[in-house]
């Protein structure tokens, strides 16, 4: 299957704080906080949405298409993903901006302090659909908010199917940005903590985006994932993990595998438990993508959990 993956390139930056956030956050204090948290560890990964997702998609056997924007330092990272198969040639490089970078700082329940900085992804609004040949399938990641509604709007002018994830973005966007999103994509995903924003900002419930759209995908971390469409539910369980080392990512490698059972024309169901084994591989490494495998792990994985896959193996 032809697919593209839009959302943000980035470089991530990831801190391990030996306690809990918590403990410091006075009640009495939130309008005047000032803190500084002393870490144990920091570690510089590739990162990003949307190569976090394209990642996922090539240790399955796809070769995903990514569209979006990287800076002037993106030059190694572009090699690396052109080596494990991601088709890099419609990332646009733009020589005045650095790679946008994540500043993320977890404790130790797993709860995490972040930061952002845009660079290079807030030209990401400069790209269009009208530019590349029409795929089978786009993901609208994380990403410039912009971009983020003009690819939507472009995916339903030009009759491309789209996934629309809003995920940090429903913090940033408005009810209408959401809306438009929202608004003629084949799937809603996201988590449970962002679907409750997206119902805040837009009014919409359940049963509002199943109007509009063909399935609602809530990952709940732990609990699992749970795929609605107007006639029917589904609820995944999450894969038990062998050790949990880092959640960053973990959602990324859910899409991944979620993509890749739509690729080969699977059940809700069977996409579903695609994503969650390919989730808990990467809660088990640090980083959306220093987890690997080969299709016959991944196969008996599955297996294990679900029982037989019938998905075609890596290509």
């Amino acid at each position: 299957m032809n697919m593209i993956v839009t959302g943000s390139i980035a470089y991530d930056y990831l801190m391990t704080f030996p306690g809990s956030f918590s403990e410091h956050l006075l009640p009495d204090q939130l309008a005047h906080v000032s803190l500084s948290f002393l870490v144990d560890s920091m570690d510089k990964r590739r990162g990003g949405c949307a190569p976090n997702i394209a990642y996922n998609l090539a240790l399955l056997g796809e070769h995903p298409k990514i569209m979006a924007t990287a800076g002037v330092d993106f030059d190694e990272y572009r090699h690396w993903l052109d080596s494990i198969g991601v088709d890099t040639s419609l990332i646009r490089q733009i020589p005045d901006q650095f790679t946008s970078s994540f500043f993320c700082n977890t404790d130790q329940h797993n709860n995490q302090i972040a930061t952002f900085y845009a660079g290079a992804m807030t030209r990401a609004r400069e790209l269009s659909f009208y530019d590349v040949p029409k795929p089978d399938l786009v993901i609208i990641s994380p990403n410039d908010p912009d971009a983020m509604v003009r690819y939507a709007v472009e995916c339903r002018k030009l009759g491309i199917r789209y996934i629309f994830d809003p995920g940090q973005q429903c913090a940033r966007s408005s009810g209408g940005e959401l809306r438009q999103g929202i608004a003629g994509a084949n799937i809603l995903i996201c988590n449970d903590y962002e679907f409750e924003l997206i119902r805040a900002k837009t009014g919409m419930n359940e049963a509002d985006v199943l109007d509009q759209s063909e399935a609602l995908v809530i990952t709940r971390g732990a609990q699992g994932s749970t795929i609605m469409t107007r006639n029917s539910r589904v609820d995944v369980q999450a894969v038990p993990e062998e050790r949990i080392v880092d959640p960053t990512g973990v959602g990324d490698a859910y899409r991944g595998g979620f993509m890749k059972g739509l690729a080969v024309g699977a059940d809700w169901a069977t996409c579903g438990r695609l994503g969650s084994v390919a989730a808990t591989y990467a809660l088990e490494h640090v980083g959306g993508q220093s987890h690997r495998y080969t299709w016959q792990d991944f196969q008996t994985r599955y297996e294990c959990n679900f029982g037989p896959l019938h998905v075609e193996p890596v290509q």
